[in-house]
């Protein structure tokens, strides 16, 4: 490859002085290797302050950033999401259906499939944080209203995502072509407010689970 479209900096790195980071970016950008650029988790503070630096020096603008954001973890609404919007970064989100439950497949008070992510003793651990009986039993709860759209639960949890201005495209994962089938399905669907809400009111009853 002559370029990279994009190149982002995977979480943020304390141990580099911000501004070698923000110069080594432009540095790529200027020699026509890299199009653009952007983060990956960072924090509003860090993204505000990495763009303050570029804006100082007449850098070009970060573009993106990637996090993880679904129905069940959705830290970036309150600070990331505003901030990122002010300086024109578009979100790429990560693990969109929550490592497999937001397909529905993992059921309260029930075994966990042996050949499912969760199972997985390398993996599993990314899963454990979503297997509570409490955020199961909510997630069953949506999948309810999923059914009453006539729409997988897999398809309301990116459509849901999909809504926000502030996010760009989710990154999804598939091992198989009919999951690619179902899951480019839910760019189209438009979600009404008293659905947002509804699911809301879902969401609401495990708050207190997903702070922790």
């Amino acid at each position: 490859m002559d370029y990279v479209d994009l190149y982002q900096c995977h979480r943020f790195d304390p141990t580099v002085p911000l501004e070698e980071t923000i110069m080594a970016l432009e540095d790529l950008v200027k020699q026509g290797k890299v199009l653009y650029t952007g983060v990956s988790e960072w924090s509003a503070a860090q993204i505000e302050k990495a763009q303050g630096i570029i804006q100082h020096r007449g850098y070009h603008k970060m573009v993106s950033n990637q996090p993880v954001y679904n129905l069940l973890q959705r830290y970036i609404e309150k600070e990331v999401l505003p901030v990122s919007e002010s300086h024109g970064m578009g979100q790429i989100v990560f693990s969109p259906l929550a490592q497999g439950v937001l397909t529905g497949k993992y059921k309260p008070n029930a075994e966990i499939p042996k050949d499912s992510r969760a199972a997985n003793k390398e993996i599993g651990r990314f899963v454990d944080r979503y297997m509570d009986n409490e955020t199961l039993e909510a997630v069953q709860k949506i999948d309810s209203i999923a059914d009453q759209l006539d729409l997988s639960l897999v398809q309301l949890s990116l459509a849901w995502i999909l809504r926000q201005p502030g996010v760009s495209s989710a990154i999804i994962g598939a091992s198989k072509p009919s999951q690619i089938e179902e899951n480019v399905q839910a760019s189209g669907i438009k979600l009404s407010q008293d659905v947002l809400d509804e699911i809301d009111k879902v969401l609401e009853e495990i708050a207190h689970i997903r702070k922790r």
